[in-house]
């Protein structure tokens, strides 16, 4: 179960991770990952062989929070995807730099997706939320041709 201490419920909260975080979809999920600025500066301790290496910030813990619309499906599979999603990040969460946070969306395909797959869809988008480079929208953009 996921402690209250480590749950996102503030609305700020949420747009504060979605805006300025990064992100990446895989599957039935799409993850807004936030990294601290202390983390970031200890990135090599958390994207060398290990990815799921926590770097400690002191007084810091992860936070996680979830999306789950109306277009996943009626309340009842909402809540049972929202409750799989709650237990999978639980065991996640560690493995994450202090002071993270996660805000993981469900795509209309979680609610037939299996607990196994919803696992390996939140894997493999918190992973490539950890790889992808904070600036690297900035240097997607094109300069239109102009130098």
């Amino acid at each position: 179960m996921l402690q209250a201490a480590h749950r996102l419920r503030r609305s700020a909260d949420f747009a504060a991770a979605v805006r300025a975080g990064r992100r990446a979809g895989r599957g039935a999920v799409v993850v807004h990952l936030t990294v601290p600025a202390a983390a970031i500066e200890h990135e090599t301790a958390w994207q060398g062989a290990d990815p799921g290496h926590a770097v400690a910030v002191s007084g810091q813990v992860s936070q996680a929070g979830f999306v789950v619309s109306k277009a996943v499906g009626n309340a009842v599979i909402r809540n049972t995807v929202k409750r799989r999603l709650r237990h999978l990040a639980a065991d996640r969460l560690d493995g994450l730099p202090a002071g993270t946070t996660v805000v993981v969306r469900a795509l209309p395909q979680a609610a037939s997706a299996s607990y196994e797959q919803l696992g390996r869809d939140l894997d493999g988008a918190l992973a490539a939320a950890l790889k992808r480079d904070p600036g690297q929208a900035s240097r997607r953009r094109s300069t239109g041709g102009k130098t």
